[in-house]
């Protein structure tokens, strides 16, 4: 679903973001991209997105070129970011239903609500405005956005940040379906936890490297954040 080959991003300063990345997610996968702040996730999933452009490289999304054709590229796109942006004063129905319309999808009221009962909203908070969500509702809310835009390719960057654990356990059940429903999906965080829990793949990264890119069947008598942290302070 996503192949990136050698890419760079290279600021006007001419400080080096990325240096020289490979990877590759396949289909009803989840690769998780583990690093500090600084270390190059961010950047790696606004070049996917299509926000910057690279310096060199190649990304391609189901074998079309993201940098050269990106809205064609964003069709297969779905992004949630840490904290979803979506309009406060309307409910999360009124939301779901803008952006759906917005992806040229006309879906009557039921199959909306049901959309946000199946990503678990409670029946209570579905026609509440978005300023009383939790940030966990909010994180539903932007996955919803995705299935109704039935993106096959999800980015999701740092979606646990600030989630209670009844809320994380939610979010990764509901990462789980979407996966065994085939689509690829890409994350990027700190919780290590997570990442075990979850991953197909796994990634390192520190200081715009890919420094470790694994199967995560390879590292499951690994303890891996002793190799996170040591990777960190340049042991590997």
């Amino acid at each position: 679903m996503l192949k990136i080959s050698d890419l760079v991003k290279r600021y006007e300063d001419d400080k080096l973001a990325l240096d020289n990345i490979n990877l590759e997610v396949k289909k009803g996968n989840i690769y998780v991209l583990l690093g500090a702040n600084g270390a190059g996730k961010s950047t790696t999933i606004n070049l996917i997105c299509g926000f910057i452009t690279p310096t060199s490289g190649s990304i391609l999304i189901d074998d079309i070129d993201a940098v050269k054709e990106p809205l064609k590229a964003h069709n297969k796109i779905a992004y949630v970011s840490e904290n979803v942006k979506l309009y406060e004063n309307l409910t999360g129905y009124q939301n779901l239903n803008f952006f759906s319309k917005l992806g040229g999808k006309k879906l009557q009221k039921n199959e909306l609500e049901n959309v946000l009962r199946d990503i678990g909203l409670q029946d209570e908070f579905i026609h509440k405005p978005v300023e009383t969500y939790s940030k966990g509702m909010r994180q539903k809310a932007g996955i919803a956005i995705a299935i109704v835009k039935d993106a096959e390719f999800i980015l999701l960057d740092e979606p646990f940040s600030g989630l209670d654990p009844k809320a994380a356990h939610d979010f990764q059940k509901l990462l789980m379906e979407l996966k065994e429903k085939g689509k690829a999906i890409f994350m990027s965080t700190h919780d290590i936890f997570r990442a075990k829990e979850l991953a197909d793949h796994i990634g390192i990264m520190k200081d715009g490297e890919l420094v470790l890119s694994r199967d995560a069947k390879e590292l499951i008598y690994e303890d891996l954040e002793k190799m996170y942290i040591d990777y960190m302070e340049g042991n590997y």
